[in-house]
């Protein structure tokens, strides 16, 4: 029997209402804080900051990297990587600082990373990998200009940082036989294997073009490089085999295995790359394109944010858009990255029919993890007006679901 009286129908919608909130808070994991800008157009006499990345130290502190590109937002010319720190999660951020200028040339994808395993840094050692370039990345496509891969170490917390070192020679093949020409590290954060058999292996992701320019840019392969000894020597990774793989990012699964995720440069479908190896980023067992991931020919960020029944449990971070940089989404996955059940959308263009036609709206990020249920992601918003810091959490309840 149906109860029609006023009374009734009041009960009846507070328990609707408690229904739908217990309904949403089961199908919503995320909680979102509002963003903070980081680094913003014109300061500190930069025409424009690019390519972030982050990491968080031992004491809570997090670094945030970019590109502060001098003259204008193009990717060559006179570019520096600069720095900021937080020491509030995010909430405020210190004055700018240079740490790389190699005068009027480029230093670009910074990829740093902490290296929290060797014993004769018990405190730990920042990494911050980054490449410098003499030319336009098409005109070094062609063999005219180089990009070299180098170092900067930091053992106090990122106060001051050593001289570079170069260690191209290692991880790049120029004037070899296959004719590495472009090189771009990942860009966004390094990683350091945590478990198995690869423990304390420093990993950056990266990506090369190898011969002349071929169309739909199918010279480019994603590979990686690694080293074993707390960056004594450095080995190169087997390339990955599909044409076109471009930009990547990386994080260590179970069993130890590594997962590469990939920019796909020929446009291929419009979706990301996927690799994976059984021994910590050596050689790839298996590459193939993943329809769940959309992709409008951009970087994205992935990270490993902890371990569920001894599974790697997975983060990510791109423009979830088949047309346009725009539509930055975060993505969680408990079964290693082969499906990604819950998606939070972190930033998107305003109404367009205020006559704004921007094309890239939201477009580089870099994820960072700063304690239990709370991600971080920093990521470049607004046309590449400002790099921005945005914090999420995830709800206390939230249990990513298992498979079968």
């Amino acid at each position: 029997m149906t109860c029609n009286r006023p009374a009734c129908k009041k009960i009846n919608m507070q328990i609707g209402k408690r229904i739908l909130v217990a309904f949403l808070i089961v199908l919503s994991p995320f909680l979102v804080w509002a963003q903070m800008p980081v680094f913003s157009a014109g300061e500190n006499n930069y025409a424009s900051f690019r390519i972030p990345a982050i990491i968080q130290l031992a004491s809570g502190e997090l670094l945030a990297f970019c590109e502060g590109r001098v003259r204008h937002a193009g990717d060559f010319g006179n570019i520096d990587i600069v720095m900021k720190r937080s020491k509030d999660k995010g909430r405020t951020w210190s004055s700018l600082q240079t740490i790389v200028d190699v005068d009027s040339l480029q230093a670009g994808n910074p990829a740093p990373v902490v290296d929290r395993l060797d014993p004769a840094y018990p405190n730990g050692r920042i990494f911050l990998f980054y490449n410098t370039g003499n030319n336009h990345e098409q005109e070094v496509r062609k063999g005219k200009g180089q990009r070299q891969v180098l170092y900067i170490c930091s053992v106090d917390q990122g106060q001051s940082w050593s001289a570079p070192v170069n260690i191209s020679s290692q991880v790049h093949r120029i004037g070899l036989p296959d004719d590495w020409r472009s090189y771009a590290n990942t860009p966004g954060h390094a990683l350091q294997i945590e478990k198995g058999a690869f423990r304390g292996r420093l990993y950056v992701a990266a990506n090369h073009s190898s011969g002349a320019p071929q169309s739909s840019f199918k010279e480019y392969r994603a590979h990686g490089f690694y080293s074993d000894d707390h960056g004594k020597t450095f080995a190169l990774s087997e390339s990955v085999s599909i044409p076109g793989s471009n930009e990547s990012t990386a994080a260590e699964l179970s069993g130890d295995r590594l997962l590469l995720n990939s920019r796909n440069q020929s446009g291929d479908r419009r979706l990301r790359i996927v690799s994976i190896s059984s021994n910590g980023g050596q050689r790839w067992d298996s590459s193939y394109v993943d329809p769940q991931l959309i992709d409008p020919v951009c970087q994205g960020s992935l990270l490993n944010i902890g371990w569920q029944r001894g599974r790697a449990v997975l983060a990510f971070s791109n423009p979830a858009s088949q047309s346009r940089r725009d539509s930055l989404i975060l993505r969680i996955s408990n079964d290693e990255g082969k499906t990604w059940p819950a998606a939070l959308l972190i930033d998107h263009q305003p109404d367009l029919r205020s006559g704004d036609t921007r094309k890239d709206y939201t477009a580089y990020s870099d994820l960072v993890m700063l304690g239990k249920n709370r991600i971080g992601i920093l990521y470049e918003r607004d046309n590449y007006r400002e790099i921005v810091f945005k914090q999420v959490l995830l709800r206390s309840n939230y249990r990513p679901p298992s498979t079968p």
